[in-house]
């Protein structure tokens, strides 16, 4: 195969004619008449004079009108059925859809639409965040402690490649499968948003000028980190294989899994412990501004959970026959498997005590944690009486106050609509 170069350099034949091959047109009208071939005429202009574009240009557009001319609408046709009837509310169903999921609306899911518009009204860039102060503490070896960067260094590590792993799970499997498209069109967002995210952390690590490599390849690593990571991939396998469909109940189960598995366990538990460090870490007037990305980041992982799970509870109530009492203990049995993965993350985190926490307390805010996921999807506690120890995560966490925790910024976003041009 020729490279750009070798196609560059290659001597060009320039002596001898070659003439432009036929539009479709005019080879299909030769097969009916006899063949004309003869010397080029005195008359013609000899090849090094034509114009390469104007002949080339006049064959691709005589070639494009012959194509559409020809063109067989059939296959298009089984996908677009021409003269169905416009789509009804009620024929709308999270999976196994079979109406036109080009026809967004009618609404029929209200909240996921709303949750579309709300993601997009909280828009924001890693670069709009001062660094400045952040860089100055890191590099000073009396910045923070040990304990503080270990923190810092893991917290990074394990959401750089978390947030990639959760986008491409969106992208390459759930969105496929989701067969309603206001739903689809907040996957989009989502996607956008973990993307942003990714660059959130990319762009901390460039600025504390850390070692990139030992950051983003720390998922394959540090094993409090992998075994999260692996068992998030896990779930995303079996769905992501391109024959994969629903339709059947254990394909469908299947889909489940996974939703709860990446909304309600690997945003809904794995992002909790790092999450309360570094804010701890900010409330105590250190790493502001890699606290700050993260408040923006909590605040859109927040509006992901709570989608996931609108998601789940939709799919249970249009499936009951889904819900078994075997899968719920299978379920209950993935959230605290989480559960136990996030504790050992956190002991790894926090060998000692530091800003406030400690391994023991992360675990009982984990059981807290836990309770409430298994609550939301309507399964049983299993830590009764659990408790937040931690009652400053409230105004951060609680998607009822989310839009008040911001201290350094401007709540309030502009939109391309709002903007002055």
């Amino acid at each position: 195969m020729l490279s750009w170069d070798d196609f560059d350099t290659k001597p060009q034949q320039s002596d001898k004619v070659t003439e432009p091959r036929p539009a479709p047109e005019a080879r299909a009208k030769s097969t009916h008449e006899p063949s004309t071939s003869r010397p080029v005429e005195a008359t013609t202009p000899p090849a090094s004079s034509a114009s390469p574009a104007v002949q080339g240009g006049a064959t691709a557009v005589e070639a494009a009108r012959a194509a559409v001319a020809t063109m067989d609408p059939a296959p298009g046709l089984e996908e677009l059925e021409m003269g169905a009837a416009r789509i009804q509310v009620d024929e709308k169903r999270i999976i196994n859809c079979r109406a036109d999921l080009n026809q967004l609306v009618p609404f029929k899911y209200d909240w996921a639409w709303q949750k579309y518009l709300d993601g997009c009204a909280n828009h924001w860039m890693p670069q709009e965040i001062n660094m400045n102060k952040d860089v100055s503490m890191w590099k000073d070896p009396n910045g923070l402690t040990g304990d503080e960067r270990r923190i810092v260094m893991y917290s990074l590590g394990y959401f750089s490649t978390a947030d990639s792993l959760v986008a491409n799970n969106l992208v390459l499997a759930i969105y496929r499968h989701i067969t309603n498209p206001e739903c689809r069109q907040y996957l989009l967002r989502q996607s956008f948003e973990e993307a942003i995210h990714t660059h959130a952390y990319q762009y901390c690590v460039e600025s504390l000028g850390m070692d990139e490599g030992e950051v983003f390849n720390m998922y394959r690593e540090v094993p409090s980190v992998a075994k999260k990571a692996a068992w998030s991939l896990s779930h995303t396998q079996a769905i992501g294989d391109p024959n994969f469909k629903t339709g059947t109940v254990e394909t469908d189960q299947e889909l489940l899994r996974n939703l709860i598995a990446f909304y309600a366990v690997t945003e809904g538990i794995f992002f909790y412990c790092g999450f309360s460090q570094i804010l701890s870490m900010g409330r105590r007037n250190k790493m502001t501004g890699v606290a700050e990305q993260f408040q923006y980041i909590l605040r859109d992982e927040s509006m992901h959970l709570n989608f996931g799970i609108d998601v789940i509870n939709q799919i249970k109530l249009e499936n009951p026959h889904l819900w078994t009492a075997t899968f719920q203990q299978e379920v209950t049995q993935m959230i605290l498997e989480g559960m136990e993965l996030e504790v050992a993350y956190a002991r790894d985190t926090m060998p000692r005590g530091v800003l406030g926490m400690n391994a023991n307390m992360m675990e009982e805010y984990l059981h807290f944690i836990a309770n409430r996921r298994l609550s939301q999807l309507g399964l049983k506690e299993q830590f009764p009486g659990a408790q937040n120890p931690f009652p400053w995560m409230s105004e951060i966490m609680d998607l009822r106050k989310e839009k008040n925790f911001f201290e350094t910024r401007v709540i309030e976003y502009q939109t391309g609509g709002a903007l002055v041009w």
